[in-house]
This record gives C-alpha cells, sequence and structure tokens, in this order.
C-alpha cells in the first residue's frame, strides 16, 4: 500500500471480497489503522495511536445490512499494571473543539455515543485532529491509513455507492447493501473422560505416514519425522504421539509439531477407534484439548501485547471451527491484546 495516493485508493477495485468474507473473513490494514470483517459481514475496524505504547486505540464496529450504525469504543494503553492511576473521566476533542465525555464499561474500555462516532469519523477519513483528554496525558488517533481502511469496510458489506456509506457515498439505494450472514451452528457433544496413551509403536510406525500424509500448504510436523532429523532442538516427551478416545467410534491424535521462542504448536487428528481409517487433520498450530474442545492461542510476540486465536468444537463427527481472529496489531498497549477482532465466528449449542 505504500505510496498511493487517495485517488489511486479510490480506483482500487476488491475482488470478490464478500463471498472470501463468508468463507473465511477478510483482514485489511494500512498505516495506523487495520479492519477485520468476519464471516457474517460484521466489520470492525482499529486506529491507534502514532507511537507504539502511548495513548490509546479506537475500535469502530459495523453490523452488515441496511442503516445499520458504526459504534465505537476507546481502549487506553495499560501495559505496567499498578503504576497507573485510574482515570476518571475521558473526553473526546475534535480539531481543538470539546465533542463530550465518553461513557465508561465494565469491560475496562469507553463507549463513545453515537453522534460522537459520527464526528470521529468524519475527522478521521480526512484531515481532522482527534484526540481524547482525561488519561495519562493526552492522546491523539492518528488518522494515518483511516480512509484506505474505511473504504476496504464499506466495500466489504456492499456499501459503496449508497448514502450509509462512510467513504464514497452515492445514490444506490440501502436495499442494495449486503445482509449479515447467519452464523453457522455447532451442536457440541459429550465427548469421553479417559485419559491420553502414548501410541505404541507398532501402531506409530501404521500411522505416522499416514499422519504426514495429511499435511499440506502452510501445515508442518518437524516432531513426526525421525528424531536423528531433530538435532538438540528436542526436549524429553517432543516425540511422544499419543491416542484419547473421543466417543465410541472416534479418537483424536495428538503429537507436539513444532516449537518457537515464544510457541509451540501441537497437531491434532481425528481417527476411527479402530485406527483402520485414514486420520483427518484439525490443526498443527494446536495448544490444548479439554472436553470436546481444541483451542490455539500463539503470542504475536514474546512480551504477549498481541495473540491469535482459535477454537473447534467436538460435533460427533467432526471438529469444527467455532472461532478464529487476533487481539490487533502489536502496540504495546494492553498485555493480551488489545481488541478481539474475529475471523470467524460461530454459535456453539452446549452439551444437551
Amino acid at each position: 500500500m505504500k505510496g498511493i495516493t487517495p485517488v489511486g485508493l479510490l480506483a482500487m477495485v476488491f475482488c470478490s471480497v464478500p463471498a472470501l468474507a463468508q468463507d473465511s473473513g477478510v483482514s485489511f490494514s494500512h498505516k495506523n489503522w487495520e479492519v477485520v470483517c468476519d464471516n457474517t459481514l460484521t466489520c470492525r475496524a482499529a486506529g491507534y495511536s502514532p507511537e507504539e505504547g502511548q495513548g490509546g486505540s479506537v475500535l469502530l464496529t459495523r453490523k452488515a445490512g441496511a442503516g445499520s450504525a458504526v459504534t465505537g469504543k476507546v481502549m487506553l494503553a495499560e501495559v505496567d499494571e499498578g503504576e497507573s492511576t485510574p482515570v476518571a473521566q475521558l473526553a473526546l476533542w475534535i480539531n481543538g473543539q470539546p465533542a463530550g465525555a465518553l461513557t465508561p464499561t465494565k469491560n475496562d474500555d469507553w463507549q463513545l455515543s453515537q453522534q460522537q462516532t459520527q464526528r470521529l469519523v468524519a475527522a478521521i477519513k480526512g484531515s481532522g485532529k482527534v484526540e481524547f483528554k482525561g488519561g495519562p496525558e493526552p492522546f491523539v488517533i492518528s488518522g494515518d491509513g483511516a480512509y484506505a481502511v474505511l473504504l476496504k469496510m464499506d466495500d466489504v458489506q456492499g456499501r459503496i455507492g449508497t448514502p450509509g456509506a462512510l467513504t464514497k457515498k452515492g445514490d444506490k439505494p440501502e436495499s442494495s447493501v449486503l445482509a449479515a450472514i447467519p452464523a453457522p451452528v455447532i451442536q457440541k457433544v459429550k465427548t469421553a473422560s479417559a485419559q491420553p496413551r502414548p501410541l505404541t509403536a507398532p501402531e506409530l510406525k501404521i500411522l505416522k505416514p499416514q499422519l504426514l500424509a495429511t499435511l499440506g500448504g502452510d501445515d508442518m510436523c518437524d516432531n513426526l519425522s525421525d528424531s536423528q532429523e531433530q538435532g538438540d532442538s528436542q526436549m524429553p516427551g517432543d516425540n511422544e504421539v499419543t491416542l484419547q478416545p473421543l466417543d465410541n467410534s472416534h479418537s483424536l491424535i495428538s503429537a507436539l509439531c513444532w516449537r518457537a521462542a515464544y510457541n509451540e504448536g501441537y497437531g491434532y487428528w481425528v481417527i476411527d477407534k479402530s485406527l483402520a481409517g485414514k486420520p483427518v487433520l484439525v490443526t498443527t498450530s494446536g495448544s490444548d484439548y479439554t472436553d470436546g474442545e481444541i483451542s490455539e492461542s500463539q503470542k504475536g510476540r514474546g512480551i504477549g501485547d498481541c495473540w491469535w486465536n482459535a477454537s473447534w468444537v467436538w460435533d460427533g463427527a467432526a471438529f469444527r471451527k467455532s472461532h478464529e481472529g487476533g487481539t490487533g496489531s502489536c502496540r504495546y498497549l494492553r498485555l493480551g491484546g488489545t481488541w478481539d477482532l474475529p475471523l470467524w465466528v460461530a454459535q456453539v449449542k452446549p452439551v444437551q
């Protein structure tokens, strides 16, 4: 995106983004702004202070569908716990003029009113100055990249050329705006409570080639290869491959696949109870399996200010993806991440 002019941005054509969002979500970033649209076509755009570790971040959320409004929240930087003084009031200033106080929420962030959100959007997509006062020190939300990100949001939701577009408004009817896509429904089922056991040497000899055959694309599982190929990076238990019953017909195979500086990934495969069928890969970046749910949690960098998370739920036939997304850019604003920016969401019904 470097060097693209406003005219060039207006001329950009995004290829079939609604279909892409329905399949796997859409993400896009430019300078100090990013947007993530999930599979329901809800879009969340996050903007940041120009300097890492200072100020805070703004989150703009808009659901799909005609006439839907944009909502806004603000998160203050708070990395050094215990050293900051609680903020009693936070106020919005636009172009040097007060625009009212924000409302604190139970989620440790601040809610913008509808009018404040509209004024903020108008300012950041142009040359306006958006500032927040009341925290440890006043901070400005950068407008660099905002227009490109809002344009992407409009495009994913089919709003370009309509009166409700945030960027390129027009007279196309609001009825042409894409409707929200229902989130998939997953019925979670009860799983077996048996503990995992290591695969025996004969089982492993048969299954290892089959497990490796499931890998493709970005998937990798170095620790399934022969131990002499692992070098000094091995630790006790790295090569252990375990088997755990899921139900009366299925079992779950697990193996450590890779280890990096501050992350590691486990592979999980579903196989029939008799171990006679072909294993089906769920992920090679898992972190844990508990009660019918595989979870993944990976740091974006060592200090843990940005994360990537995913989960898969067992429905009796397969593990289905129930969540996937990150916490936003690595900006040293909050340990554990700043926002929840999902690419994929689902409605999980509890075990009946």
